[in-house]
């Protein structure tokens, strides 16, 4: 087992040899970034390697040990769920991180401006990103933004959901959504006082946990699944589609300890473009019930059931 493989290129090419010669051995090779060997433009063993990705921890991994409001305030990242102090871990974690792998490397040329960037992109969490929008944020160029956007995607720090374009009878917005990794990342990044919403902000919070725990549970059960998101240009919103092979679901998170009517509007006009799919509601509340054929179910309760092996949890 070989960790950081992306600080000593050459290994690769190591491997690769006793792969070929060597049929009793088996490699694990672990990275946080392919930026640098895709830089280097060194052997990725192409066609001798199955690529595998890791994501923080699921609910069903903690099993009784996991609660949903520390989850909400420190992530999933093992590193921080097993700290003695969690919220000191997160902040050297985090500030580390990006010295090490961001300024030690040379990826950035002004730190104060991706710093800025941090700040300006860690607002648009679990919202459409307009990059121009960033980009006057933070007070640099269109194009320095996009050039940070990758770097946070090749060092795995955040993902984005396309949009559910298929047979769209309504004008659809064609922005991506962005997402940290990690719901402790983006409490750790996201600026906050006086002026914020907390409901906002918890709200960005729990639909970004489900994120993560909806993209992990496609990778580890190999689900023949694409994760997106809908949303029309009068506002009206599902935050995750799930579509493929092994079905076509809708999900919508609500932050809320009770379900309005309202907050089943986005997920009734789906379902009257899209009848064929399974919609779900997910709420902080503590009861299951069904609603114009809604399933409206605890979000802590589906959580833990997230299990790779399994259907998602409402589907059986």
């Amino acid at each position: 087992m070989l960790d950081e493989v992306q600080r000593v290129p050459a290994l690769l090419d190591v491997v690769h040899g006793l792969i070929e010669t060597r049929r009793d051995l088996r490699f694990v090779l672990t990275g946080s970034s392919a930026r640098k060997l895709r830089r280097a433009g060194v052997n990725l063993l192409a066609g001798r390697a199955v690529q595998r990705s890791l994501h923080p921890f699921l609910a069903a991994e903690l099993g009784t040990s996991f609660e949903l409001a520390q989850a909400l305030r420190y992530g999933m990242v093992p590193l921080i769920v097993d700290s003695r102090d969690p919220a000191d871990t997160l902040r050297t974690y985090l500030a580390l991180y990006v010295r090490e792998e961001v300024q030690q490397e040379g990826l950035v040329r002004d730190v104060g401006a991706f710093a800025r960037f941090l700040e300006a992109v860690s607002l648009t969490h679990a919202a459409p990103l307009n990059v121009s929008a960033v980009a006057a944020e933070c007070q640099v160029s269109r194009k320095s933004v996009e050039g940070f956007l990758g770097l946070l995607h090749d060092l795995l720090l955040c993902f984005s959901l396309p949009p559910f374009l298929r047979r769209a009878k309504r004008k659809l917005t064609t922005h991506p959504k962005f997402y940290w990794f990690d719901a402790g990342v983006f409490a750790a990044t996201r600026p906050s006082g006086p002026m914020d919403s907390a409901r906002e902000i918890g709200g960005a919070a729990l639909e970004g946990l489900v994120a993560q725990h909806l993209r992990a549970w496609i990778d580890y059960g190999q689900h023949d699944l694409q994760l997106c998101f809908w949303r029309t240009q009068s506002h009206s919103e599902v935050d995750f589609v799930a579509y493929g092979r092994a079905g076509f679901f809708a999900i919508e998170v609500k932050a809320g300890e009770r379900v309005r009517g309202e907050d089943l509007r986005s997920l009734r006009s789906f379902g009257e473009d899209y009848p064929e799919a399974k919609r779900l509601l997910l709420h902080r509340g503590s009861e299951h019930f069904e609603i114009d054929g809604i399933q409206c179910s605890p979000v802590d309760a589906f959580l833990r059931a997230l299990h790779p092996a399994q259907e998602l949890p409402f589907a059986r």
